[in-house]
């Protein structure tokens, strides 16, 4: 079993940075392919990024290219999503989750593991 954290969500204005946290359990987390997903009122949850296992590759939605960065640290146990020139449509809760599967997927469904979710609000 994975037990998934996040943190790092808050209130910035528009154009602004923030930087958000996974922390996972377990002893083989560098083998899992790890996403953030978000959720924003009255919508369906969304892929935003991922990144493989072991060697790391990146994925990311097209409305965040350029923008956000996912990252992870495999001695921490940590992965994380830097967001800059945040916009309003980026508000939602983001969640954090992972795959046992290392190729890397931006799929919800082959995610085995799911965090509580933080939320970020981005004001105009």
């Amino acid at each position: 079993q994975v037990q998934l954290v996040e943190s790092g969500g808050g209130l910035v204005q528009a154009g602004g940075s923030l930087r958000l946290s996974c922390a996972a359990s377990g002893r083989t987390f560098s083998n899992y392919t790890m996403g953030w997903f978000r959720q924003a009122p009255g919508k369906e949850r969304e892929f935003v990024a991922a990144i493989s296992g072991r060697i790391g590759n990146t994925y990311y939605a097209e409305s965040v290219k350029g923008r956000f960065t996912i990252s992870r640290d495999n001695a921490k146990n940590t992965m994380y999503l830097q967001m800059n020139s945040l916009k309003p449509e980026d508000t939602a809760v983001y969640y954090c989750a992972a795959d046992r599967v290392p190729k890397g997927s931006t799929q919800q469904r082959e995610y085995d593991y799911w965090g509580q979710g933080t939320q970020v609000t981005v004001s105009s």
